[in-house]
């Protein structure tokens, strides 16, 4: 029973399995406030990189809204009146106890001195305040004139545009950008292979695409669950793309024999793998160094 279950994981593991090369990520983006569209800034196919804007809205109100702001933050007239008058009443209260010590004035004009040096403080104090409230009046508009700006959420390349210049944006996204470096392979394994792929490891990807020949992809994502009626599950690997010389969703062969961890090791030339029995008794060792075509048993 255990050597046919080891000629058929092997006979699984020699022949090519087909998959499917897909965007890393998708993402339909739309805008966070409501709108009418002012400018496109990019058309579809066209290669983008995170945080670049793709469209505007119509702004005219919050543009305004921030020139007021911003001369409200910059005014200094306020602010300049406050800090003359609290250095004139330093100045006051100084002369008053300098007379208060030769005994020219009562004690009661030198507390009336300080009063006013304190009130003075005080004004200066809240005209500190005022500017900073209005500076961030400021930061707070311009933050609302912002989000008329539709930005890309990462790097990748605009696979559709939904609107045109001048239609309305509510909950319809308007770009919907693609992930492509690197890209995603989906490929659909027997069960009778679970348990030999793990996280981390490498496998060839043969894309069917004029002059591309194998490409190493990293294992990231082993399903824990088996499809009972096909009795089969996924496996994702990460297939990096630099130049984005591949495009997605091409179809592709994955290489199960070339299965082996994603940096080699150098004490051993042959990976051997151990998949647990689903009884937790026996395990079933399969060699990627054996050949595709199993030996027959010797009589």
């Amino acid at each position: 029973m255990l050597s046919a279950l080891l000629l058929a994981g092997t006979a699984a593991a020699a022949q090519p399995l087909g998959c499917l090369i897909e965007p890393f990520r998708v993402a339909d983006v739309g805008s966070p406030v409501i709108g009418v569209i002012e400018t496109i800034k990019v058309e579809r196919g066209d290669r983008v990189e995170k945080g670049q804007p793709l469209a505007t809205l119509r702004a005219d109100v919050e543009r305004a809204t921030v020139e007021v702001a911003l001369g409200r933050a910059q005014a200094v007239g306020e602010y300049n009146a406050a800090a003359n008058n609290a250095e004139l009443a330093r100045q006051k209260l100084a002369r008053a106890r300098d007379l208060a010590d030769q005994h020219f004035i009562s004690p009661q004009a030198l507390e009336q001195a300080r009063a006013e040096a304190a009130v003075a403080e005080n004004r200066l104090a809240q005209a500190r305040e005022q500017r900073g409230i209005l500076a961030r009046e400021h930061e707070l508009t311009q933050a609302q004139l912002n989000l008329r700006t539709i930005r890309s959420p990462s790097s990748g390349v605009i696979a559709d545009r939904y609107l045109s210049v001048g239609e309305r944006v509510e909950e319809k996204p308007v770009f919907r950008v693609a992930v492509v470096d690197p890209l995603r392979v989906e490929v659909v394994l027997p069960a009778a292979l679970y348990g030999v792929l793990h996280t981390g490891m490498a496998m060839a990807i043969t894309p069917e695409f004029p002059n591309a020949g194998p490409r190493q992809a990293k294992v990231v994502l082993v399903d824990k669950l088996i499809d009972g009626a096909s009795n089969t599950f996924r496996v994702r690997l990460e297939l990096p793309n630099p130049g984005l010389a591949l495009p997605a969703g091409l179809r592709c062969k994955a290489d199960m024999g070339s299965i082996g961890p994603a940096a080699p090791a150098a004490a051993s030339t042959r990976s051997r793998t151990t998949a647990p029995a689903p009884d937790g008794g026996l395990s079933l060792r399969i060699d990627s160094g054996l050949s595709a075509q199993p030996k027959a048993p010797k009589p």
